[in-house]
């Protein structure tokens, strides 16, 4: 027989999610904190949001609050990341790659 511990966030006598470590579960509590005071704050706001759309909101703003954070600090959006190669570029970049080494024996050692 094995045993399991888990540790699950319950708010209002409902679970919202089981964790393997404490410390997720702890950070995710905390997430729930920060939207619960989140969703507070936008009904106070001008506009007319329904509940569930502040809620949406703010777990929103909850989930990405480092962003957030970073967006408030610097007053501008952080550069976006390199997207990956399609995969047609992917090949030809892999052609041209394998070309390359067999004309580079050392290159290949490396590679391999």
């Amino acid at each position: 027989m094995a045993v399991e511990i888990k540790y699950v966030v319950v708010r209002e006598g409902q679970e919202k999610m089981a964790f393997a470590n404490k410390k997720d579960a702890d950070a995710y509590d905390k997430m729930l904190d920060l939207a619960g005071v989140l969703g507070e704050w936008l009904q106070q706001s001008p506009l007319s949001l329904d509940e569930g759309q502040s809620d949406a909101l703010a777990m929103w703003m909850a989930e990405n609050k480092d962003l957030l954070s970073g967006v408030l600090k610097h007053g501008k959006l952080p550069e976006p990341a390199p997207a990956p190669a399609p995969a047609a570029e992917a090949e030809s970049v892999q052609d041209a790659d394998e070309s390359n080494v067999s004309e580079h024996p050392r290159k290949r050692s490396k590679a391999a």
